[in-house]
């Protein structure tokens, strides 16, 4: 099975080199370039695609723009931001784009991002139905999922979290993560920390030092906390 794309950049090499890119790799099938964000629009106007990599920097319609407009439509294709602009991730999050790649592009972060973006198609489920984290990893921007982040630890007005593949600091205080992902699951037990209910094996509120056990750490809870821990952990 192919997926068919579109391509927005106005640099005809940037645009040339990404077209080679994904003309190499096996899922893509017809690719549709456009050189400003108006002629993606026009395009994307006429004819479906799975998947659309979009500059944000492009004379008038810019990427961020025009990804605000692509949330109008029925079927709304996946984004991925390809730009030598590394300070816009967090304005990349605001409009759910599926990831976030720095030029020059590397093949291997490009084949992933575009599995991302598949997998988001054809779960028929648009972008913005999870959040999407950008955390700093060496020298990329990447974006991480709220659902595979497993507990939070707060470290002053930062705040780390913590996935199976390590932990990403990003600049948000624990009390706004708290408010903010409060319906998706996340409990704060201490505070320190703030944890996803589906991550947790098993909860130990009696005694001196109350504490619950995910499969890769054991984290105190507050006591002043226990009787929130109690009912949002072991009655929901």
């Amino acid at each position: 099975m192919t997926v068919d794309i579109l391509i927005a950049d106005d640099e005809a090499p940037a645009l040339d080199e990404l077209t080679a890119l994904l003309r190499a790799d096996a899922r893509i099938g017809e690719i549709y370039r456009a050189s400003s964000g108006a002629d993606a629009l026009r395009i994307l106007s006429e004819v479906s695609v799975a998947v659309v990599f979009l500059d944000i920097h492009m004379p008038g319609l810019g990427g961020l723009d025009l990804a605000r407009a692509l949330q109008q439509f029925q079927q709304r294709p996946a984004v991925i931001f390809v730009t030598a602009d590394d300070s816009r991730a967090v304005d990349a999050f605001d409009v759910a784009a599926v990831d976030y790649l720095l030029k020059p592009v590397r093949l291997e972060r490009l084949a992933v991002a575009l599995g991302r973006a598949i997998d988001a198609n054809l779960a028929g489920a648009p972008a913005v139905s999870d959040e999407k984290i950008p955390v700093t990893v060496g020298s990329e921007t990447r974006l991480i999922r709220r659902t595979d982040v497993r507990w939070v630890h707060a470290q002053g007005d930062y705040s780390r979290l913590w996935t199976s593949s390590g932990g990403h600091l990003i600049r948000t205080p624990i009390s706004e993560l708290e408010e903010r992902w409060y319906s998706a699951g996340f409990v704060r037990i201490h505070r320190s920390y703030l944890v996803h209910r589906d991550a947790v094996m098993s909860v130990h509120l009696s005694g001196n030092a109350p504490t619950v056990t995910l499969a890769e750490i054991e984290l105190p809870v507050s006591r002043r906390l226990t009787a929130t821990v109690r009912e949002r952990l072991l009655r929901a």
